[in-house]
């Protein structure tokens, strides 16, 4: 079976990461933009310049396959700006998927409109409030005076989770890729760690997982249709807690190759590490997606090799 992407759609997606790795990836852009809100404004500029404020991912299969490929390359380059919220938004609102019981926005401190939703598909306007300094999570904000405003579709829910897991999925590449080059050139006892048994298979370990979850977001964003019923919403729940899953694996695995380097700024595994919580963790933990799914698995709603 070819499961790879349409030629233009791979070209257009090293089109868009390179645009965004010219702002300097996670160091010379994510970092300063910590610090530096006209970083983000240069993010908003990429994104602009390559079309994805055009794309209409809903209702045209090409501006869905090149917005999926966008986030992943966003993520890749740690874009500090909320790319998938503006790829899913509704009506010109920034949709950003919340849990109401303590509602946050990543990125919600910038201008414009946001909507605000639960995976309930209950709608909510806010009031976002101002970001604080922190190290986890250093763009989230907290939402206060949600009032329900109407709904959101099960498919708007499912197409937003798909497209965080491709920014997810381009964010854990760019990890296993430094991982890598790290194993290749950091020595002990007088060869490569790229040379002792348990570093390789670990690092294999992690790159089949990471192929795992490219495969079953192709899957999930083929299947995807505006008029997505209960095998749409599944499958996009199946591949949010594969690369919740994945993400966690993949930055222990990461953090334990590099030791301590890899929780300090000066190396880029810290900062993806630091700015992809929110994406990992939010609007529910894994054990909350997985107590959604338990029901259509026993519904038969969940496709097998396996009648």
């Amino acid at each position: 079976m070819e499961t790879s992407l349409p030629e233009h759609i791979r070209e257009f997606g090293r089109v868009a990461q390179d645009r965004f790795e010219r702002l300097g990836g996670p160091q010379e852009s994510s970092l300063p933009a910590e610090r530096d809100a006209a970083r983000r404004e240069l993010a908003a500029a990429a994104l602009t310049e390559i079309g994805a404020a055009e794309f209409d991912v809903r209702h045209d299969p090409e501006d869905r396959l090149a917005g999926a490929v966008v986030a992943r390359a966003a993520g890749a380059a740690l874009l500090p700006y909320p790319v998938v919220e503006e790829l899913t938004a509704i009506d010109g609102a920034r949709l950003s998927l919340v849990d109401p019981r303590i509602p946050r926005v990543d990125h919600g401190d910038l201008g414009g409109r946001w909507l605000l939703a639960d995976l309930d598909g209950t709608a909510y306007t806010a009031t976002l409030g101002p970001r604080r300094p922190a190290k986890l999570g250093p763009f989230l904000v907290a939402a206060a005076d949600l009032t329900p405003a109407g709904a959101v579709t099960r498919a708007d829910l499912a197409l937003h989770l798909i497209l965080q897991s491709w920014r997810i999925l381009g964010a854990l590449e760019r990890v296993l890729e430094i991982t890598c080059d790290h194993v290749k050139a950091r020595t002990q006892f007088g060869k490569t760690l790229s040379e002792f048994q348990f570093v390789r298979f670990t690092v294999a370990d992690a790159g089949v997982t990471l192929r795992g979850l490219e495969e079953l977001a192709k899957f999930s964003i083929s299947r995807w249709r505006g008029d997505t019923d209960v095998v749409g919403w599944t499958d996009a729940l199946m591949l949010r807690i594969k690369a919740a899953e994945a993400g966690v694996a993949i930055m222990r695995t990461s953090h334990q190759l590099l030791g301590a380097l890899g929780f300090c700024d000066e190396s880029d595994i810290s900062v993806i590490d630091r700015h992809l919580q929110p994406a990992l963790r939010l609007p529910e933990s894994v054990e909350a997606l997985s107590l959604r799914l338990a029901p259509e698995v026993g519904a038969g709603h969940v496709e097998t090799l396996f009648s």
